[in-house]
């Protein structure tokens, strides 16, 4: 099973949930998926045993072939490529924006000429580790870099079916929460009693809805805001899986780079029953179709 975990926005306590769900159970893989900063590891403290360097496809232009036809220029949905063609007995010249690239792969298929080679170029980098039996997977987006989803993608390959994963998602609604979440079985969207919680909880939850990911929320914080977050997931048949209150002692807990659950041992059972709510909303789900 594949349980992802998200947000609307920036912190909410998605990676604090994903986290002590996932130190909460047996047979785990942990995958920190918000590659452009990744913290799961600060609470987890994995020994990282493997590093992989992560690489995107960009298309070379091979000069002496290319007629300049445009016809890669057509094809390329992102603009990473523009075609000058040549007039007046001089000959045209294509421009390449490796960084607008996505690796797609359709110029260098589509060249008539076959004058498109790809080469590999780094985007960052994947680190593989592991902590008591917990298998751990994250990556490290390269500073500059300005997509994370072909990281994201690649990260995701790592993903061992045989065991119960969970992905902490970036935070928000555009393309790196959806390459991340996008596959899961179920995911879980942590929000907090506020008037921004509200709103981004809204976009998050049309987004799982167009992706048809089943989905229950999470509030943290719970006992200060207002109750509109509550009246919205009950207006729209939401299940409100788990509230945590606000703590001063989970919050210096959290600075101290500590789980919730090595500090009050009680809230081990309550992410575990969390898991078995999954569970049970996923196998309904599945017996209606």
């Amino acid at each position: 099973m594949i349980i992802s975990v998200a947000s609307g926005k920036g912190g909410t306590g998605k990676t604090t949930v994903a986290v002590n769900l996932a130190l909460s159970l047996k047979n785990i893989q942990f995958l920190d998926c918000d590659v452009e900063e990744p913290n799961a590891h600060i609470f987890l403290k994995p020994l990282i045993k493997e590093k992989t360097e992560a690489y995107i496809p960009v298309p070379e232009i091979d000069e002496a072939k290319c007629a300049h036809c445009g016809r890669c220029q057509e094809v390329c949905a992102y603009h990473a490529i523009a075609v000058l063609p040549g007039n007046n007995g001089q000959k045209g010249s294509v421009l390449v924006f490796p960084h607008l690239c996505h690796g797609c792969g359709a110029c260098s298929l589509l060249c008539p000429q076959t004058a498109i080679k790809e080469a590999n170029r780094d985007t960052g980098v994947i680190e593989i580790g592991e902590r008591n039996n917990m298998q751990f997977v994250h990556g490290r987006l390269n500073v500059g870099e300005a997509m994370s989803p072909p990281l994201v993608r690649q990260l995701k390959k790592y993903i061992n079916p045989t065991r119960t994963v969970i992905i902490d998602a970036p935070p928000g609604t555009s393309c790196p929460v959806i390459t991340a979440v996008k596959g899961s079985d179920f995911c879980l969207l942590v929000t907090e009693p506020t008037p921004f919680g509200l709103n981004d909880l809204i976009l998050a939850v049309e987004v799982l809805r167009k992706l048809k990911i089943p989905f229950g929320v999470v509030i943290n914080r719970s006992d200060i805001g207002d109750g509109k977050v509550e009246e919205y997931c009950k207006q729209e048949n939401m299940p409100i899986l788990m509230k945590i209150p606000f703590s001063r002692e989970i919050a210096v807990s959290y600075s101290e780079g500590m789980p919730i659950i090595k500090k009050d041992a009680s809230y081990q059972d309550k992410f575990i029953n969390l898991y078995l709510n999954i569970r049970a909303i996923k196998s309904e789900a599945n017996s209606r179709y």
